[in-house]
């Protein structure tokens, strides 16, 4: 019996030494061939390299569905999620929203209208004029008209029109058009159409437009239509008193009043005046942007209100410092984004923007 083990085990040991020389012999073979034919292997992986990328990255996901879909009722055994003892039934108080009273916390929910950003449509109803539907949607009678192609003021119950965001013009960008060429076209500033927020530039820096695109052109008007007789006080280039709180900043012609998109005067002046503080008050802010509001300044003035000066291109004053009303504090300029000397003229308080109309006595774009 002893001796029919000790041939097994020899025949066992010659049966794998066997193999052990076979494999060696095989996988030395495979190395040699390997080393010989490698660098045609690199080349052509090399003239291929990324293409393999896709199927690699296809082959790596469908391991990974797989891969959870096999594991995922494993784990919802493991972890049910939901306790069967004696905290079953318990909810934590976070999660107790109905018994929250926010009026005894003095919180109300504000609803604000969101700001348009592109053309709507608005179907006509019963007792509806086109002045109705021109206050209603803050927009000219004009630029109804215009943006529906219609020299009609006759209004069919039913029917839909076109309501552009702001008075002006929606218009399609041609080959060769710039915005100062769009602007010439449709008697405007090009600073309108920059200052408002939802039109796009190809270029931020040249504020160049892709052919194609929508564009709106605020207080634009058709070529052929008759022109707008601004009220003086629009015009004016004579400074414009304040009330008392605030003086008038610089001199020069308004070219934007403050609208919900732009809440702020913008005064141009191709000589590039001084710009004088508002108010007394203490420099908070000095900024170099090349975007934006550029070179600007804030003041926050002893009354608790704020005046921002942006696009300057020179700024005499630094953080900290106090300032008087009247005080030269900088240069008229064009930097940021902004298509030619002005001043951009914004007030606040407690961090809000306030519609600066009230503090002066011009009566502006009325």
């Amino acid at each position: 019996m002893r001796k029919s083990l000790q041939l097994l085990r020899d025949d066992i040991l010659l049966w794998w030494a066997g193999w052990y020389n076979y494999g060696s012999r095989r996988l030395r073979r495979f190395g040699v061939w390997f080393e010989t034919n490698k660098d045609i292997l690199v080349d052509i992986l090399m003239a291929r390299r990324g293409g393999y990328q896709r199927p690699f990255l296809h082959f790596s996901l469908s391991v990974l569905v797989l891969t959870a879909v096999l594991a995922a009722p494993i784990l919802a055994n493991a972890y049910p999620g939901r306790s069967t003892g004696v905290l079953a039934d318990f909810t934590p108080p976070s999660a107790v929203v109905s018994s929250l009273d926010l009026s005894d916390y003095g919180i109300q929910t504000q609803v604000s209208e969101k700001p348009r950003d592109q053309t709507i449509t608005y179907e006509i109803q019963s007792g509806d004029t086109l002045s109705s539907i021109a206050k209603k949607f803050n927009v000219s009678v004009d630029t109804i008209k215009w943006a529906n192609d219609t020299k009609s003021d006759t209004l069919t119950v039913g029917d839909s029109l076109k309501i552009p965001p702001v008075t002006g013009l929606v218009i399609k960008v041609q080959e060769g058009d710039t915005i100062y060429s769009i602007a010439k076209k449709y008697r405007t500033d090009a600073q309108k159409i920059l200052n408002f927020p939802f039109n796009d530039f190809a270029d931020l820096n040249t504020f160049a437009l892709n052919v194609g695109q929508t564009l709106i052109v605020p207080d634009g008007v058709m070529p052929q239509a008759a022109p707008i007789n601004y009220p003086s006080s629009y015009l004016a280039a004579a400074v414009v008193q304040g009330k008392g709180l605030l003086s008038w900043p610089t001199v020069g012609v308004i070219t934007q009043c403050p609208i919900w998109y732009h809440m702020a005067f913008d005064i141009a002046n191709p000589s590039s005046p001084p710009i004088m503080a508002a108010a007394d008050g203490t420099v908070t802010l000095v900024q170099y942007l090349t975007y934006d509001y550029g070179r600007h300044v804030v003041i926050t003035h002893d009354n608790g209100y704020q005046t921002l000066y942006a696009h300057m291109i020179e700024i005499y004053v630094k953080p900290g410092e106090r300032v008087t009303r009247g005080q030269v504090i900088g240069k008229m300029g064009s930097t940021g984004r902004s298509t030619g000397t002005h001043l951009h003229f914004e007030v606040r308080k407690d961090g809000r923007i306030l519609n600066p109309t009230g503090f002066f006595s011009t009566q502006c774009g009325g």
